[in-house]
């Protein structure tokens, strides 16, 4: 039987658990730090899964530039016909600004401005092949060209970047309107691999821009030099500089290898 007095003790302030103001508090204050915690771990992560999709763009728009001006660079004075049909097929052709017009018997064309750096050079690049059914690339405007009637078809392709706001690679195929091909390239910059020394061969022995071109560079054109300047996804982060600069070196396909 419970008595009175074991009643009272029961009721016992004393006897009656809880939390203090100042255990709340602490307590609330180590949850605000664990919570802090996890927000930046989110945040970090986050961030990091952003950066690395914004590099895997960064590389497949890289990778698509490369690919469509190699290609391009590669056919310059490709013929499928080479029996019937050389460099000095080619009559003379004008190209949309700024590029400099074909002249008879040239695979290529360009424009540069003297002096300017790399990295902000708005340079084009031309160049001109000959293709027939069932031989000839995918061009940058999605044509396949060796799906075309009997030829052999002649091709100008030309790249320009769009400067400004935009910073585009651009691709015009026979003079058309450019096409839009890559975001974020800012600049671009071309050299001509050409043979100054009189030996018979192909053998490059001097790179040189457009407007350094002279006498019989036009005609022993054996690489070209691409330096394409993009913009740099993570610029702002801690570190990282605005743009970033990738250059490649890509023969010409019809004057590759040893000649002599």
């Amino acid at each position: 039987m419970i008595t009175q007095h074991a009643i009272s003790r029961m009721r016992s302030p004393r006897q009656q658990g809880g939390f203090t103001l100042v255990e709340l508090m602490v307590t609330v204050g180590i949850a605000l730090f664990l919570l802090g915690g996890l927000v930046t771990i989110v945040q970090n992560v986050r961030e990091t899964s952003l950066n690395q999709q914004r590099l895997a763009q960064l590389q497949d728009e890289q990778r698509f530039a490369w690919t469509v001006i190699t290609d391009a660079v590669q056919a310059g004075g490709y013929f499928s016909d080479p029996i019937n049909y050389t460099t000095a097929t080619f009559a003379a052709a004008g190209n949309p600004a700024p590029t400099a017009a074909f002249q008879a018997g040239y695979v290529f064309a360009g424009s540069h401005a003297t002096g300017v750096a790399d990295n902000v050079a708005q340079d084009s690049l031309a160049t001109r092949f000959q293709t027939n059914q069932s031989y000839g690339p995918i061009l940058c405007d999605g044509t396949d060209t060796s799906l075309n009637p009997p030829g052999p078809n002649t091709y100008s392709i030309q790249f320009t970047v769009s400067g400004g706001a935009t910073s585009q690679l651009m691709c015009s195929v026979n003079g058309a309107a450019a096409l839009p091909l890559v975001d974020g390239v800012q600049a671009m910059a071309v050299y001509y691999g050409v043979k100054r020394n009189a030996t018979a061969d192909y053998n490059v022995d001097t790179y040189v821009t457009w407007d350094q071109m002279q006498g019989n560079d036009y005609f022993t054109i054996s690489s070209v030099r691409v330096v394409l300047t993009f913009t740099n996804p993570l610029a702002g982060q801690a570190g990282q500089p605005a743009t970033i600069t990738m250059e490649r070196v890509i023969e010409v396909m019809s004057r590759a290898g040893m000649h002599t």
